[in-house]
């Protein structure tokens, strides 16, 4: 038996999430399904993050037990002839055995983009929330920067979600800007491609974990702060108090990615030569 580690992209537009379900194509679906083929006989794959229907993936890591022969070459190549066109294996190597994608990681990273400006390039709109107006990035990266730490963020999850604790560590929450004209999905240089109005709002964040919506109602909360709706010191008092209807609203699935996740030092490989 053989322990694989997987990096994994997706564009999750089209899928229900990350987590095997039976009201519609799942990424660890697809995955299961491209591997239990190859190995001839039912692989089960476990994820990093279980990443939520419409949220996208560049550094998704999955984990299975196998027993097939092929290197890791070889395996990438037929995983991905396998799989749809939205999902890519980036990366295949052989662990030692115990590795867990899940269990091993000691953070993920993930980022939310955020087009303001009154229009914005449809090409953007699988990838980011569209805000019509400016927002002030200095006011969203002092409240952005009050989350980090170890708190109580009951009032950054979705509502109904059975955890046992609501404790979480956040180990960097920040706020980049940049003009949409540096970022533009279209084709540069073409002169009948209008050059965008707006900024490229990216709110990125590292965490040991997270709550389900965590990000995203992060996120919904720092645009109203960002537009002036909510001070500041709003993200303390939610820290203290809790109250998931006093954060702003969750944000739309179409703009968060997971860009990371880290294992400390270098997962214990096995050489093969096969």
């Amino acid at each position: 038996m053989r322990t694989i580690k997987l990096l994994l992209a997706y564009d999750g537009a089209d899928y229900i999430g990350w987590q095997r379900q039976t009201d519609g194509p799942s990424i660890q679906g697809l995955l299961e399904e491209a591997l239990s083929r190859i190995e001839g006989s039912p692989v089960s794959v476990a994820g990093a993050g279980r990443t939520d229907s419409g949220v996208h993936a560049t550094g998704q890591v999955a984990s299975a037990e196998v027993t097939l022969a092929l290197d890791a070459r070889t395996l990438r190549r037929a995983l991905n002839a396998a799989l749809p066109g939205a999902v890519r294996v980036l990366h295949v190597e052989e662990c030692q055995p115990g590795f867990h994608a899940r269990f091993s990681a000691r953070s993920k990273t993930y980022e939310y983009r955020i087009a303001t400006g009154p229009v914005v390039s449809p090409f953007w709109r699988r990838y980011a929330w569209h805000v019509p107006y400016e927002l002030d990035e200095t006011r969203m990266l002092q409240a952005a920067r009050l989350l980090e730490g170890t708190h109580d963020f009951a009032a950054f999850r979705s509502t109904g979600t059975d955890v046992h604790t609501t404790t979480r560590t956040v180990l960097e929450s920040s706020v980049a800007c940049r003009p949409l004209v540096e970022a533009q999905v279209s084709p540069k240089g073409v002169p009948d491609v209008p050059v965008p109005e707006g900024m490229l709002v990216t709110y990125r964040v590292t965490g040991t974990g997270f709550l389900r919506h965590m990000v995203r109602t992060i996120v919904g909360t720092l645009v109203d702060i960002g537009a002036g709706r909510t001070e500041v010191a709003r993200v303390s008092l939610l820290l203290t108090q809790g109250r998931r209807h006093a954060a702003g609203p969750t944000a739309p699935a179409a703009g968060l990615c997971l860009v990371g996740v880290d294992y400390g030092e270098r997962v214990p490989t096995v050489a093969t030569h096969r």
